[in-house]
């Protein structure tokens, strides 16, 4: 059984910087392409960050360098490093394993605010 669990998220000043992190479990994991996805109140689920086996990385457009996804393959986990936060940022962040199929977790809040 696929498993995945973010944690990382919480309240960041804007400026800020934080790390999620997601442990994957019951899957090949070296394999799968993972990303990060966010949600924001009353918007549409959207792309942040991919990384796949081969550690080829694909960003949102509104990334703009901000932030970097990697893995770490010995420990099945995938990261995301977020620097200089905006309060646009606030969002549930999840994370998502496509295989043969796509796989989610239950995410994590991030809230940037003063």
């Amino acid at each position: 059984q696929v498993r995945l669990v973010e944690s990382g998220g919480g309240l960041v000043q804007p400026g800020g910087s934080l790390t999620l992190s997601c442990a994957a479990s019951g899957l090949f994991f070296r394999l799968a392409t993972m990303s990060w996805y966010r949600q924001a109140p009353g918007k549409q689920r959207e792309l942040v960050a991919s990384i796949t086996g081969s550690t080829s990385t694909n960003y949102g457009d509104f990334v703009k360098g901000r932030f970097t996804v990697s893995r770490d393959n010995a420990r099945s986990t995938v990261y995301l490093h977020m620097n200089s936060l905006n309060p646009e940022d606030t969002a549930v962040y999840y994370c998502n394993a496509n295989t043969t199929m796509p796989y989610w977790g239950e995410g994590t809040l991030v809230t940037v605010s003063s």
